[in-house]
Parts: C-alpha cells; sequence; structure tokens
C-alpha cells in the first residue's frame, strides 16, 4: 500500500499567558484595544525589568508585525531574552527563527538547541518540531528512535501533526517496529481532529485490511471525508482511490 508521505508541518504558539504583574496587565488591556502604543510602552517597561513574559510578546509583536513594524532582528532580540530565562514559548519561538533564518542566519543547530529547551519543558510544538529535525536529519544525526521518541511525547498531549507522523512511522517501519494496529490507532486520534491526511491513511488501510477488518464502508467514510478537506493534494488522491475501488458503490 502507498501511503502519502510524512507532513512536515510547523506551528507556531501566539499564545499570551496572564500574569499577576500590573504592567503586564495593562499591557494586555491596551493589545485587546488595538491601543499598541500603550501595549508596547507596558511591555517594554516590563521586559527592561527583565520580565520575561513582557520580552516573549515583544518578539512576538515584531515577529509578526502586529502593532510595529515587523523587525525580525528585534523579534531575535526578545526572544532570545525570554528564552536564556527559560521561557518556553519563546524557545520554541527562537528556534524557528534559526530555522527559517529570520532575523538571524539559518542555523539548525541552533533551531535543534531550542527546540529541545523547551521540548524538555512539556511543549507539545517543540516536541513535534525536534521530531521532524530527527526524521529529516536537520542539525542532528538522522535518527528515526529519536523522531519516534519526540512525536510520541507530542502525540500524547493530543498534536495532532504528531498523532499523524507517528502513525506513519509505525506504518513503515521507521524507528519501531512494524505495527500496522498502532498505525491505525494513531492515524485514528488524527482523524478525530479532522486531520485530512490520517482521513486518507485509515480509508486505505479499511481498504486492504491493514491492521482492521477490511471494511468498505469504513473506507468509503474516511476517504469520503480525506476528499472533502482542505488538503488540495490528499483530495486528489481521495479522489484517485474513491474512483479505482468504486467506494460510491458501498
Amino acid at each position: 500500500m502507498t501511503l502519502q508521505t510524512l507532513l512536515l508541518t510547523l506551528l507556531l504558539s501566539t499564545s499570551l499567558i496572564n500574569t499577576s504583574y500590573a504592567d503586564i496587565e495593562d499591557g494586555y488591556y491596551a493589545s485587546n484595544h488595538r491601543n499598541y502604543q500603550n501595549t508596547i510602552k507596558e511591555w517594554r517597561s516590563s521586559a527592561d525589568q527583565g520580565d520575561s513574559e513582557a520580552q516573549y510578546n515583544l518578539g512576538w509583536m515584531y515577529d509578526k508585525g502586529d502593532g510595529v513594524l515587523k523587525d525580525y532582528k528585534q523579534a531575535v532580540k526578545w526572544y532570545q531574552k525570554a528564552a536564556d530565562q527559560g521561557y518556553a514559548d519563546a524557545q520554541y519561538s527562537l528556534a524557528l527563527m534559526y530555522r527559517k533564518g529570520e532575523g538571524v542566519l539559518k542555523n539548525y543547530k541552533q533551531a535543534v538547541k531550542w527546540y529541545q529547551k523547551a521540548a524538555d519543558q512539556g511543549d507539545a510544538d517543540a516536541q513535534f518540531n525536534l521530531g521532524v529535525m530527527y526524521r529529516y536529519g536537520k542539525g542532528v544525526l538522522q535518527d528515526d528512535k529519536q523522531a519516534v521518541k519526540w512525536y510520541q511525547k507530542a502525540a500524547d498531549q493530543g498534536y495532532a501533526d504528531a498523532q499523524y507522523n507517528l502513525g506513519w512511522m509505525y506504518d513503515n517501519g521507521k524507528g519501531v517496529l512494524k505495527d500496522y494496529k498502532q498505525a491505525v490507532k494513531w492515524y485514528q486520534k488524527a482523524t478525530d481532529q479532522g486531520y485530512a491526511d490520517a482521513q486518507y491513511n485509515l480509508g486505505a488501510m479499511y481498504i486492504d485490511g491493514t491492521g482492521v477488518l477490511k471494511d468498505m464502508t469504513k473506507a468509503k467514510y474516511w476517504i469520503k471525508k480525506a476528499d472533502e478537506g482542505d488538503n488540495a493534494e490528499t483530495s486528489k488522491l481521495a479522489k484517485e482511490i474513491w474512483d479505482r475501488f468504486e467506494l460510491w458503490k458501498y
């Protein structure tokens, strides 16, 4: 069975977490009301005093150009200050900047370094991306067992991309013994979150009876779901398998 290749989807967390600091709370109020000058003023005041959350928030604003001119170098500056204090969101964001070469020279080893620090604090985005780096040997020696380890950690937190990738690793015996039942388990978890590639692969497994009892009705259901998703490539594959196996009959 030929299944779609592993996706490398990198997601940026942009959540801002409330704290008890007055300046930070004032900054949130200003931001929510689009008073960006006050937001920058309040957060910079806290950031200059070493508040890691304010430093991260300033970095995010410069990163996204939200209320300020987009400035990746400034984003890196403030992410770095927060990351050095152990702020996981900043460590993850800094890793992304190094991976993409935004505001700094592209450096996969530095990306891995900061993904690792955030991943060790339980950040699911970082855990997933660290798994990707190990899978493709970016900044580290290629190591499928390490990729599985970090996909597993993110998948256990409900991270759909990691659940799909973990299913793919079991499906193809990469970093683990091939185990179609485990592949089905993790594809199913990703499908429950509307993940089109997992829907397609799960449908294909029902067609072949791989890891599950062959069931063309269930295959029809999941292939149709994959076709209806917002991934054009997956939708094309779903249409092809729909026609090849005449799933409309079931």
